[in-house]
């Protein structure tokens, strides 16, 4: 029907241009955008399912990087614990050598003083060896769980932490109970003036009293050294030489190792002249658990070579277990990366656009809207000949 009222043609055409105008936008929008689902209207359930494999997915690379600050802590204890190892075999080389009975005292000495530094060397690397402030191998109590994923424990992995100190390895430096006096760098030379004799006496808690006489003269460290074994009923005086500065001090020594075993100093009436000053308030007195190792005697580096085999053993379990959980770590790791490539394929195919055919879609839209367009101004065009038969 021909009117001028309403145009019937112009409005169907209007709302066909309409819609394919409006698939044309969401076309552009989605390949614009990259993605299939953008909103919720576009696929409800695509969109639900697609932000649980999203959680999922990040999840997932988390756990990721947790495995591997895992295995970079696993690296720097092990490494350590490769440090440590070299130092045992220079305790173990020492050991052996002051065993044998070919070396003198001074040499065991000299072999210990290195045993000593040695073990404390062992103690600092495990006390500063860390990662993010967290330390795997200055405890035998502490473990941390490595995350790998999930909420439930199955998804764990425990990297029990080790005391590997000296002393948790049994081979801890030697601190029993002693004395020492001020340095001296010539342990024959002169060094105690008596002006007026006495007693000097060392009294420990459990071994009892060592008591030397000092008569008037000048006493050399070494004179007085061999007085305090004298009067002794074990080797309880030495004279030590600092490796790094040469100077030499006198160390006495109870004969039952453990801080109860400990000290005082009496001077009785001892006077010294210049130069010397050996009164009680002079002497330092150190106590300690006396449980170390020490390699000054054959029978004492017999003993530390044993307690160095055990060591070692102890030390080599730590480590093929750092070994074997770095191995896991590594499994876990790969296992995990492949889910979350998974998981993001899965959500690709939820989400992202298939550009192939939605550019098909758009050139059908386009077809389609350019056609429409057309049409609308052909029917816009029609009351003009309603008006013609008007005109009569």
């Amino acid at each position: 029907m021909l009117s001028v009222k309403n145009n019937l043609m112009a409005e169907n055409t209007s709302r066909h241009l309409g819609r394919a105008y409006s698939s044309l936008s969401r076309s552009v929008e989605r390949l614009s955008s990259g993605l299939r689902v953008a909103s919720a209207k576009d696929d409800a359930a695509g969109m639900a399912v697609r932000e649980l494999l999203r959680a999922d997915i990040a999840v997932l690379n988390q756990a990721t990087r947790n495995g591997n600050d895992a295995i970079s802590m696993l690296q720097s204890a092990e490494g350590a614990l490769g440090v440590i190892d070299e130092i045992m075999v220079r305790m173990h080389t020492l050991a052996e050598q002051a065993s044998t009975g070919t070396y003198s005292t001074e040499q065991r000495e000299m072999m210990n003083n290195e045993f000593q530094q040695l073990a404390n060397e062992i103690t600092r690397i495990s006390a500063t060896t860390e990662f993010n402030g967290q330390n795997l191998i200055n405890s035998g109590t502490s473990s941390y769980d490595v995350h790998l994923g999930s909420n439930t424990a199955s998804h764990k992995i425990t990297m029990a932490a080790a005391d590997m100190s000296a002393a948790g390895l049994g081979i801890s430096a030697v601190t029993s109970n002693a004395v020492f006096s001020t340095y001296v760098s010539d342990e024959t030379a002169n060094w105690a003036n008596v002006t007026t004799g006495g007693d000097l006496t060392f009294t420990f808690a459990t071994d009892g009293a060592i008591t030397v006489t000092l008569g008037v003269a000048n006493h050399s460290m070494a004179a007085v050294r061999d007085a305090i074994n004298a009067a002794a009923s074990w080797d309880a005086a030495k004279i030590v030489t600092d490796s790094e500065t040469g100077l030499k001090t006198l160390k006495v020594v109870g004969e039952t190792a453990g801080a109860g075993n400990d000290v005082t100093v009496g001077v009785g009436t001892l006077v010294f002249g210049a130069g010397a000053d050996l009164a009680q308030t002079s002497w330092t007195r150190t106590q300690g658990s006396g449980t170390g190792q020490k390699i000054d005697t054959a029978s004492d580096a017999e003993a530390a070579l044993t307690a160095l085999g055990t060591a070692v053993i102890e030390k080599d379990k730590v480590r093929a277990r750092f070994g074997y959980l770095m191995n896991r770590l590594e499994s876990s790791v790969s296992v995990i990366q492949v889910q979350s490539e998974n998981l993001l394929a899965a959500e690709s195919r939820i989400s992202d656009v298939d550009v192939a055919s939605e550019m098909a879609i758009m050139t059908r839209n386009q077809v389609l809207a350019q056609a429409g367009v057309s049409m609308l101004a052909q029917a816009n065009q029609l009351p003009q000949m309603a008006l013609q038969l008007l005109r009569g």
